[in-house]
């Protein structure tokens, strides 16, 4: 679910940056540069996903580690690999350029990988594995524990490094829209079939032969993906790097402080107005709304000037209204930001807690006397595919049905909200297969974490509604956000998505901790809890937080942002 989800950010964000493309002819670029970056990008998501999805697994097994625990783990390593990308974004747009940072971070992905693969074959990095029937097993030492922790945190900036920034760089190689239609298209196609393919196949690898094989392969595809993507540099085209936006935001706030007691003008030539190349603007004043920050635009010769002409040249001491603007728009779409964080953390914490319930479910197929079975981690196939398959439907069927019943389109905040009923109800769906299946671990005496005589195929249902919820929600946020943002802020905008579902791992995981120091639901031994209790409280969580939504979407006005492309021939020269 998660990785697919920075795919849907990745796609939105990449159109972004074809807004600001600079002009020029290109003397590199262009088809020449599709295998190697489709390539990298084949090997990299094979790498990533081959030691994402089946941490938790890992973790139990070989580490010895709580199941609980394993889970709270996975939700902080989820965290970065969500968050870290924003990061990587930011410094290959305004430092180093995207080349550098996808190097960089596929080396430091290498070695985070390599180190994980040494703690699978080396003995003297794992605890002594646990006897069979025997509750009493040796935990990892404080060493052990140190070198797992450094090998997931190299793992996790490395992927950090590439996921945003690789699509970018490929977006950077086409002038042509049609162009690079195609590219994305080939582009999430590989991604969806790497991560399928690691999911799938190296996962069984992992479970079924050896985890030192299986992190191998992945040593070995990052290594590919990395050898592929620095024998093409002298064919990629290399954008120089730009300031970022969030630079810009900061300077607002930073502006309008300083210059806090001076007062307020009515007149537009006493603020600092702003024009892009190919828009309009007509001289104007700033917004009523959050007067605070008017001040950042406002004019002073004393603090914003060098000559007799106004220039900025102390960005921290003056700002143009557009600046102003593009932060009142950050400010007045937080409220329906924080919705998506609260829709996100029981999704997160479900995420984790799937693979504890999988693990404890009969996972054969076909008879259980079978030897074949599938792996824990295996099972957000389900996800993925129900997610992917509605996209499609509700885009070539859904959409065009709904337009020609009503005469209108469904709106991204409209698709927000049928995302969280999904949720919701996918929720319930999983408190109800939860209590059937502890209630045949009761009948059957089973303790702990005990393998119970109810097949995983129960738990299908839930995670696809869970799929179909998030082909909902999730490019109804991108699209809400690319749409209301301004120009300057696309990325940025598409940039929100990830930083709210960053924040919800992180929310689940304090989450989990509450529940477990105030309530007896979530024991290491699951079958000795009451997981179902957790799942109806979230469900409960969804449904407040869909009348929380209902309100902020029914307070929210959509923005017009091309109201500001207008005339430009009056714009003070600042």
């Amino acid at each position: 679910m998660y990785p697919k989800i920075n795919l849907h950010i990745q796609l939105h964000t990449n159109f972004a940056a074809m807004d600001t493309k600079p002009s020029g002819t290109p003397t590199k670029g262009g088809w020449i540069t599709f295998p190697f970056l489709i390539a990298t990008m084949a090997g990299l998501t094979l790498a990533a996903g081959g030691w994402t999805n089946n941490i938790i697994v890992y973790l139990i097994n070989e580490f010895n580690i709580k199941s609980i625990d394993a889970a709270q783990i996975a939700n902080i390593v989820n965290g970065c690999t969500t968050l870290l990308p924003i990061l990587g974004a930011i410094l290959a747009d305004s430092c180093f350029g995207s080349f550098t940072i996808i190097l960089v971070s596929s080396f430091i992905s290498l070695a985070g990988i390599l180190l994980l693969t040494l703690t699978a074959t080396l003995d003297s990095l794992k605890p002594a594995p646990c006897e069979n029937g025997s509750d009493l097993c040796v935990g990892p030492s404080k060493s052990q524990l140190a070198i797992l922790y450094m090998s997931m945190a190299l793992s996790s900036m490395g992927l950090a490094g590439t996921r945003f920034t690789l699509a970018t760089m490929g977006a950077d190689q086409f002038d042509n829209p049609e162009d690079q239609g195609v590219f994305f298209n080939w582009h999430f196609f590989t991604l969806y079939v790497g991560l399928l393919v690691s999911v799938v196949g190296i996962i069984y690898v992992e479970d079924n032969m050896s985890w030192g094989l299986g992190y191998g392969l992945c040593v070995a595809a990052n290594l590919i993906g990395l050898v592929i993507f620095a024998v093409g540099k002298s064919r990629y085209r290399l954008l120089k790097p730009q300031e970022s936006p969030f630079t810009r935001l900061a300077c607002v706030v930073v502006a309008a402080f300083r210059k806090r007691k001076v007062l307020l003008s009515t007149k537009s030539e006493d603020y600092c107005q702003e024009s892009y190349e190919g828009t309009k603007l007509v001289r104007t004043t700033p917004t009523n709304s959050f007067k605070f920050l008017n001040h950042a635009a406002l004019i002073t010769t004393q603090l914003d000037t060098t000559s007799d002409k106004y220039s900025i040249k102390k960005p921290w001491n003056l700002c143009t209204i557009q600046q102003v603007e593009d932060l009142k728009t950050l400010i007045r779409i937080s409220p329906l930001w924080s919705t998506g964080v609260i829709m996100s953390t029981p999704l997160a914490i479900q995420m984790s807690l799937m693979v504890l319930q999988a693990l404890a479910m009969d996972r054969h197929l076909g008879p259980t006397h079978t030897t074949f079975q599938i792996s824990a981690g295996t099972m957000i196939v389900f996800v993925m595919l129900s997610s992917s398959i509605f996209i499609a439907l509700i885009d070539r069927f859904l959409l065009p049905t709904y337009q020609k019943l009503t005469n209108t389109s469904l709106t991204p905040l409209q698709r927000i909200g049928v995302g969280h009923v999904l949720n919701a109800l996918g929720m319930a769906i999983s408190a109800l297969v939860e209590s059937k299946r502890l209630a045949i671990a009761r009948s059957h005496d089973l303790k702990g974490n005990s393998v119970v005589p109810m097949s995983v195929f129960w738990m299908v249902p839930q995670l696809v509604v869970i799929g179909v919820g998030e082909a909902f929600h999730l490019p109804g946020h991108v699209s809400f956000y690319y749409q209301e943002f301004p120009k300057s802020m696309k990325s940025t905008a598409t940039a929100m998505v990830a930083m709210y579902i960053g924040v919800a791992f992180y929310l689940g995981t304090a989450v989990v901790d509450l529940v477990r120091k105030t309530t007896g639901w979530l024991p290491d031994g699951i079958n000795d809890g009451r997981m179902d209790n957790l799942y109806w409280v979230l469900t409960g969580i969804g449904l407040i937080n869909f009348g929380y939504y209902l309100v902020c979407s029914w307070k929210y006005k959509y923005q017009n942002v091309e109201k500001m492309e207008l005339d430009d021939s009056s714009n003070a020269p600042c």
